[in-house]
């Protein structure tokens, strides 16, 4: 037996535990972060098990997705960061986004990015 299995071991068990308490507290199913890594819902089932543990790069862009940093990711810190809206009618609706379905939510994703592009366009046009 390798002296670092049983790290190994520790490490991938809490990994698997953080990353569905991640998931869950942000109310996605397995198949829509799946589908966020473009990965097979098989595969992000077998991290959560435990049963494997994805590369490096994919744990920076589910940290990315999940919106919390590595150290959170890890589990080396306990409360993991939420986002900061001042805008009280911006916060309410953020807070009820997560109860939209996958396509209402895709949806909202696009038209949110379309306006963050014009708005950038705007800004573009106007330093001219």
């Amino acid at each position: 037996m390798c002296p670092d299995q049983p790290l190994a071991f520790f490490f991938m068990a809490n990994f698997a535990q953080r990353l569905k308490e991640l998931r869950t507290t942000r109310k996605l199913t397995q198949n829509r972060l799946a589908e966020l890594l473009n990965v097979k819902p098989r595969v992000y089932s077998r991290w959560e098990t435990g049963d494997a543990v994805p590369h490096f790069d994919t744990i920076v862009r589910l940290a990315d997705i999940l919106g919390v940093t590595l150290d959170e990711m890890a589990g080396r810190t306990d409360s993991p960061t939420q986002a900061t809206i001042r805008n009280p009618e911006l916060n309410r609706l953020y807070r009820k986004v997560d109860q939209l379905s996958d396509e209402d939510q895709k949806a909202l994703l696009v038209v949110l990015d379309s306006l963050v592009k014009r708005s950038r366009v705007d800004q573009v046009m106007a330093e001219r």
